[in-house]
């Protein structure tokens, strides 16, 4: 059974000694978070290949999954695309969990205990998040505005709020939902210790010494030595990334697991970021001025994934007068996804860009924190705006195909295999950008409908229409700790997709 200390006890504990005016709040949205992690969850059940899940039957209002060690679990059916939290409890067998850790830990599967804790933790932090937020109705001025009014994180991931390793009062201080200011630090490296991509400001230069940002979590935690302080910043959805009021984003080193993946900076980004930037700039140069990527500006590293830190163009640079950049992931925040002309107008928009890019050579990873759209003053998207090209793939042989030169970059970036490719696009803009803009199957359904008979008829997109759609497996890759890389399941077709599927 359950029965350690539960993440929502050491949490409500926490904040009682910190900031105790804020625990009524957040005990009353445990239940909304417990459902909200319990219905990514749900999906991922659903729809992952989780090889103790050994038959689904889909009924009309109801779906079982009958359990290799016997046992039934019974919910409702599962949109892959739905952002509600429309699943409150499921049965194993004849017991109710409403609780997806408590459900985790009873199903007893390989590595079920630490994605458990993982899922308690993000249920607790996910309930702080929505405790402390409070946003105005009015759209935001700034950049980091519009990245502070995403609350739930990842719309799909049940680890969407997990932060391990960040106390109470550190979330307050760090996480961006809360709208706090965060003191940047520098720590000082020898320059001739250090591998430097593009220019490095002369701000960030002392002597014979590079400054390199830090985020005062790391400093504290992992390098456990206090940086010089240097700049006031506001952290946008990435948390680890941060925006200098005025200036460009600060992506920083944070070697903690936020959702998936430890946020460090690996030397191989560090060295690759001018040679992408330069790629980006002759990407962007064949989309008829429909998408802009932003730059990166500096990049350095102490030859320590630990220690390191990218400056990056904000993309607030390229609006025009009277335009707004809004990031993917905070348009539910807005009434423009309401609006099915808007929606459909909008997946056209990206779907054409993407393709496009892909065509020429290169498959973005466009989920809602990596686009952002431009919009009109009257709320009509006009250009996409994409940044971190950190994880994108590059194809040799697509570039080739349209005279443009491959960068000089070996390793993971670079395939022509044409089903990474199509994994690397479709999983991030279709099963999670457009999905988690639209909300649910029937909505992206429609404004997919509305939005293909203008598009370009490539082989990429007759894969996209004839085929499931690949969406990371991302709790199957949290109990597959062995398995490096990313996992992949086949969600239905929105165009086609089946009442319960």
């Amino acid at each position: 059974m359950y029965q350690s200390p539960t993440a929502e006890a050491e949490i409500a504990e926490e904040l009682a000694a910190v900031r105790p005016g804020l625990l009524p709040r957040y005990s009353a949205e445990l239940p909304g978070a417990r459902a909200a992690v319990l219905t990514r969850l749900w999906r991922a059940l659903a729809h992952e290949p989780l090889p103790w899940v050994t038959g689904r039957v889909r009924g009309a209002h109801s779906l079982a999954l009958r359990l290799a060690d016997g046992r039934t679990l019974y919910g409702p059916p599962a949109d892959p695309y739905a952002t509600s939290s429309y699943v409150t409890a499921v049965r194993l067998d004849r017991e109710r969990h409403d609780d997806p850790a408590r459900l985790m830990t009873e199903l007893a599967v390989p590595h079920a205990t630490g994605f458990a804790i993982e899922l308690g933790h993000s249920v607790a932090s996910l309930a702080l998040s929505r405790a402390g937020t409070d946003h105005p109705k009015e759209w935001p001025e700034r950049d980091w505005e519009w990245e502070q009014r995403v609350v739930d994180g990842h719309p799909f991931h049940p680890n969407c709020r997990s932060r391990p390793g960040f106390s109470v009062a550190e979330q307050l201080a760090y996480a961006p939902e809360h709208h706090p200011v965060v003191e940047l630090g520098t720590i000082a490296v020898p320059a001739a210790g250090c591998l430097v991509s593009g220019a490095w400001p002369g701000e960030l230069r002392a002597g014979g010494d590079l400054l390199l940002p830090v985020h005062p979590w790391q400093a504290a935690h992992v390098l456990r030595r206090p940086g010089d302080r240097w700049r006031p910043a506001h952290p946008l959805m990435a948390l680890r990334t941060l925006a200098l009021p005025g200036g460009p984003h600060v992506k920083t080193a944070l070697s903690a697991r936020l959702t998936s993946s430890v946020r460090d900076i690996s030397t191989y980004s560090i060295g690759a970021s001018a040679a992408l930037s330069a790629l980006a700039t002759d990407l962007t140069a064949r989309t008829d001025g429909l998408l802009h990527i932003t730059r990166t500006l500096g990049a350095a590293t102490a030859h320590s994934p630990d220690l390191a830190a990218l400056l990056r163009e904000s993309p607030e640079m390229y609006a025009g007068p009277g335009e707004r950049v809004i990031p993917v992931a905070a348009l539910p925040t807005t009434s423009l996804p309401d609006s099915p002309a808007w929606l459909a107008a909008f997946a056209r928009l990206s779907l054409t860009v993407g393709l496009r890019v892909l065509d020429l050579g290169a498959a973005l990873e466009a989920h809602g924190q990596n686009l952002l759209v431009i919009v009109s003053a009257d709320g009509t998207p006009l250009r996409l705006v994409y940044r971190d090209l950190a994880d994108i793939r590059i194809s040799p042989a697509r570039l080739a195909r349209h005279g443009i030169p491959a960068p000089a970059l070996t390793g993971r970036l670079i395939t022509d295999d044409e089903t990474a490719l199509r994994r690397k696009l479709f999983g991030s803009l279709v099963a999670g950008a457009l999905a988690g803009t639209a909300g649910s199957g029937p909505v992206l359904k429609a404004a997919l409908a509305a939005a293909v008979p203008a598009l370009p008829r490539t082989p990429d997109l007759a894969a996209l229409l004839e085929g499931p759609v690949p969406a990371k497996a991302l709790t199957l890759m949290r109990l597959s700790p062995d398995t490096p890389g990313d996992q992949w399941c086949a969600l239905p077709n929105p165009l086609v997709l089946e009442p319960g599927a």
